[in-house]
């Protein structure tokens, strides 16, 4: 399945590039834990149930998911960079392949957009009841990620990163 979302800032996009390519594997994967239990707690409302043993978090002494970044790419119109989670047993999510973008809006704006690939988890013993609203969870879940991805590249952005 397919997700995209995209965000509009005040600011350009070079300054945002840097804060952006600024050690996000520091910072990114606090902001995906967010996210996610965010839209699991989506899920429940709508009568999906827990993967079995996955704990709170979904992953043994962890809440964040595993965050690959690959080199960034940079275009005529665009930087990308590409961006793989692996969330572990979550039902939500489990593994996202996506590409965030960040392209300028002239001099003093700039888009950041997310561009991701997901499978459906099998929908086994009736954990996911309805396939469309878990695909509507996804969208969100993406948005929330990108939402908390663009505060914390507001304009002070290493002020509002999450502690390491």
């Amino acid at each position: 399945m397919f997700l995209h979302y995209y965000v509009e800032m005040d600011q350009p996009a070079k300054e945002v590039e840097t804060d952006l390519l600024d050690e996000p594997s520091t910072w990114m994967p606090a902001l995906a834990a967010g996210a996610l239990a965010r839209g699991e707690a989506m899920l429940a409302q709508v009568g999906a149930r827990p993967a079995r043993d996955s704990g709170p978090t979904g992953r043994v002494g962890s809440n964040c998911p595993e965050i690959e970044l690959g080199e960034p790419v940079r275009f005529p119109s665009k930087l990308s960079l590409p961006l793989a989670w692996d969330a572990g047993v979550r039902l939500l999510l489990p593994r996202l392949d996506a590409d965030l973008e960040l392209g300028s809006l002239g001099s003093t704006r700039s888009q950041l957009a997310i561009n991701g690939r997901y499978q459906l988890p099998p929908s086994t013993d009736g954990r996911i009841p309805d396939r469309l609203a878990f695909h509507r969870i996804a969208e969100a879940t993406i948005k929330d990620f990108l939402d908390r991805v663009a505060e914390t590249l507001g304009s002070d952005g290493r002020a509002r990163r999450p502690q390491r």
